[in-house]
């Protein structure tokens, strides 16, 4: 198929009929992926253990707010919220929700308008705050960075700075497991790993206690089975990444429950420490070339399979170092070499807990200013230029706050991938190095 159609070739004309019999091919050599579907759809079901008591003490008779409740896993945590008789539930978002729960006083706001956000926070006056509201597809990120931003990294700011003035207690925020990478150049996952900073940096100061967790592909909300389910109503070819691409899952019910967990456990943790939640055991990965086969025996079409290559906002090769065989095996995937050493137990059994550690980053200040700046009006390309020198910024304000033992075995085990890694992955080993002190000149072999 790769033959027919290289990846990076849009497929046409009698292109798509010679896939579409590679397809059939495939399909009726591929037994087993209308199982892989239903084992995938079946995560949908799946939950985690919460600490009932400890969660219930946490949200009743609170005042408490979810940002970006409209979606499918802030209207799954406000339901799972009702039973816990909060004194006020409310929902935080720029859109109306699908679906709406019943006993939730529903708000408009624009996370990204730091003042309305200072002025709604201190009006509602909430206790807790899960903070939800996110830009969370990969590919619309690359498309728009000044928005994605503007969402995901100004919004964070601007919730956090305005929770901490009205006397919030509790923040829990929702990351992605793609911020488990200690730098990237995909604008999503980057903003993600940057709302982590941002309220590690906040938990520093004291004066209020915040958590977060890291989500991996959520079924319930699943971008790519809707694009795969779609391009089976018309007929279109279902894009591949690569007929080798495997990924973590998990259901929207196990992401509200790992929020409660990480709320839970803040009143027993350091109430300067940011600290991070993920679930440890995901299953086995789901195969994205069966997951795709077992939609179009589904649908009955003949759409065909399509390897396109990877989009921008898609990594296709990891850093070298981002897993430490002799500890990977016994937390989550979410969980990077950098922190693993650090992974801890939480008060539900299903759950790993790392620390968030930063350094204070000049750099990264001066970026909040400039984006702002750059981001109303939006200006995509210079938003895109100030972002990639923060997120260099913060690479290296994680390194300083790193043992230098364990960046020393992280960098010895990329010491063979050296002569092949990418411009982007020499450059983080260089400064990997450097912080683990290694005596070679930065950028050697």
């Amino acid at each position: 198929m790769t033959q027919v159609v290289p990846p990076g070739r849009t497929p046409v004309g009698e292109d798509l009929d010679r896939l579409r019999r590679l397809t059939g091919q495939l399909l009726a050599a591929q037994v087993d992926s209308p199982a892989e579907l239903a084992r995938y759809l079946s995560v949908q079901e799946r939950g985690i253990p919460v600490p009932e008591q400890q969660v219930r003490t946490a949200i009743r008779g609170r005042r408490v707010l979810v940002t970006g409740g409209s979606g499918c896993i802030g209207t799954e945590l406000l339901r799972a919220l009702v039973p816990l008789q909060p004194a006020v539930l409310m929902s935080a978002a720029n859109t109306p929700p699908s679906h709406s729960v019943a006993g939730v006083r529903y708000l408009h706001l624009d996370l990204g308008d730091r003042q309305r956000t200072e002025d709604c926070l201190r009006e509602v006056r909430p206790d807790v705050v899960f903070h939800l509201a996110a830009q969370r597809d990969p590919g619309r990120a690359e498309l728009e960075a000044a928005l994605t931003v503007r969402t995901n990294v100004l919004g964070t700011r601007n919730i956090a700075e305005a929770a901490e003035r009205a006397g919030v207690r509790d923040l829990v925020y929702a990351s992605t497991g793609k911020a488990l990478r200690p730098w990237t150049n995909d604008v999503y996952a980057e903003s993600k790993r940057m709302g982590e900073y941002l309220l590690c940096r906040t938990a520093a100061r004291g004066r209020m206690r915040c958590t977060g967790v890291r989500f991996t592909h959520v079924v319930d909300n699943s971008i790519v089975l809707n694009r795969f389910r779609s391009a089976c109503h018309l007929g279109l070819p279902l894009r591949l990444h690569s007929a080798e691409t495997v990924f973590y899952v998990q259901s929207a019910k196990e992401s509200a429950q790992l929020m409660l967990v990480a709320l839970a456990e803040s009143t027993h943790r350091p109430a300067r420490e940011m600290r991070m939640f993920m679930i440890r055991d995901l299953g086995w990965p789901v195969s994205l070339l069966d997951l795709a086969l077992g939609i179009i025996q589904e649908s009955g079409s003949d759409s065909p399979l399509y390897v396109a290559g990877y989009d921008p906002g898609y990594e296709q090769a990891p850093y070298p170092g981002l897993y430490d065989p002799a500890v990977a095996g016994d937390v989550s995937p979410l969980i990077n070499a950098i922190e693993a050493h650090e992974a801890g137990e939480s008060l539900s059994p299903a759950v790993d807990v790392i620390p968030v550690r930063a350094a204070e980053s000049p750099a990264f200040d001066s970026f909040l200013a400039e984006a702002e700046r750059r981001c109303a009006p939006p200006d995509d390309h210079a938003v895109r230029e100030v972002f990639q020198s923060a997120a260099w910024a913060l690479l290296e304000a994680t390194a300083q706050t790193t043992s230098p033992a364990v960046l020393h075995r992280i960098t010895g085990l990329t010491a063979a991938h050296r002569p092949t890694m990418n411009p982007d992955h020499r450059r983080m080993d260089d400064m990997l190095r450097r912080f683990a002190g290694w005596t070679q000149r930065v950028h050697s072999s």
